[in-house]
C-alpha cells in the first residue's frame, strides 16, 4: 500500500533527515518527504500499514517536533 499525506516540515533538511529515518522502520518499502510539495509518502505491506506508518510519525518527530503530518 502506498499513501501520501500533507506533511508540514520548516526545511529541506529536516525532511531529509526524517526521509532517512522513516527508511530505517522495518516494514518500510519506500518513503518519500518532500519539503517543497510538503508531502509524505509512505509505502509498506497492506496488513502492517497502519503500524508502520506510526512508527514513521513518532520517528519524523523525533527529528522535527512541530512537524505535522495530516491523518496522523
Amino acid at each position: 500500500m502506498k499513501k501520501t499525506f500533507k506533511c508540514e516540515v520548516d526545511c529541506a533538511n529536516c525532511a531529509a533527515k526524517m526521509e532517512e529515518a522513516v527508511k530505517k522502520i522495518e516494514g518500510v518499502v519506500n518513503a518519500r518527504v518532500n519539503f517543497m510539495t510538503q508531502k509524505f509518502v509512505l509505502e509498506a505491506a497492506d496488513d502492517i500499514f497502519d503500524d508502520v506508518f506510526e512508527k514513521a510519525v513518532k520517528a519524523c518527530k523525533k527529528v522535527e517536533p512541530d512537524c505535522e503530518i495530516e491523518g496522523a
